[in-house]
């Protein structure tokens, strides 16, 4: 049931929430996650706007000036979860936190023969 999971809360706003992923990929790995249900950033433009609306606060109050903000829709996106959540993900440079689409990734794209 919604609200039962544990979490560590980090923000609260009347429409969203902002938690610490289990396993998060590093120290200021930060989930943002709509109140309301919608499956995916493309389900509802208002929801996921205000959600990023959210992720954007909540990143000038820890005082963030790098990251990545990122969403999926779909299985063949790597969508595992179906509610919407932002991952709200601090950067630095050489932190070895490759995307799919970076060059440390391409590497493993070209031989593993992806597009």
């Amino acid at each position: 049931m919604a609200g039962q999971a544990p979490a560590t809360l980090l923000r609260e706003w009347d429409n969203a929430i902002a938690i610490r992923p289990r396993g998060g990929v590093n120290d200021g790995h930060t989930l943002v996650i709509p109140r309301v249900h919608v499956a995916d950033w493309i389900e509802n433009p208002a929801i996921t706007g205000a959600t990023a609306t959210r992720a954007s606060e909540l990143a000038q109050e820890l005082g963030l000036t790098v990251g990545n903000l990122i969403t999926s829709a779909g299985e063949e996106a790597t969508q595992s979860v179906f509610h919407l959540h932002l991952h709200l993900v601090p950067r630095q440079r050489n932190d070895g936190l490759p995307l799919p689409w970076t060059p440390q990734q391409e590497a493993t794209r070209v031989a593993g023969g992806g597009k």
